[in-house]
């Protein structure tokens, strides 16, 4: 059996409760990304040109300090990766973890939440991220109320 990490960044709390989920379903470890500088109301004010958040989104290269870090990533097979959808990709802080440690050999999968984006082309942008000594599976959009079953039959198709 693979050890599975579940990493996460949440700015509402959304994302926070499938990841909790979903590392139950899987009995994975959980992590919780989060910027060393916490976003504030002000900061994901996606209306607002100059918002932290905008700014940072506007620049691909864009990464924000992270808090922590995973201690022991090596010891992980597979890594989900959940984030909301902004701007139709992963948050810019996300970004950061994937690029602060080397996926080679683990299969990475990601899941979003939103009230209605779909994941898009996130895989395809993971992967240009973390390089391809990774796998990085298509992934999901887990909306509103998912249950222990569904979150079950969709990682058992994933064949970690």
């Amino acid at each position: 059996m693979s050890k599975v990490l579940v990493a996460y960044f949440s700015a509402s709390g959304v994302t926070a409760k499938a990841a909790a989920e979903l590392a139950k379903v899987e009995h994975a470890d959980l992590f919780e990304i989060r910027p060393e500088t916490p976003y504030t109301a002000a900061d994901l004010d996606w209306r607002d040109a100059a918002s932290r958040s905008t700014v940072e989104m506007k620049d691909p290269d864009c990464r924000p300090p992270v808090a922590e870090e995973v201690a022991d990533m090596e010891r992980y097979d597979a890594v989900f990766v959940g984030f909301p959808i902004w701007w139709g990709r992963e948050p810019s802080v996300v970004d950061t973890f994937l690029t602060g440690y080397s996926f080679d050999g683990k299969t990475i999968v990601p899941f979003c939440t939103s009230g209605g984006s779909g994941i898009g082309k996130t895989a395809e942008r993971i992967r240009s991220l973390v390089g391809s000594g990774a796998k990085v599976e298509e992934g999901m959009r887990l909306g509103g109320e998912i249950s222990e079953e569904d979150l079950r039959l969709w990682t058992e198709g994933l064949g970690l």
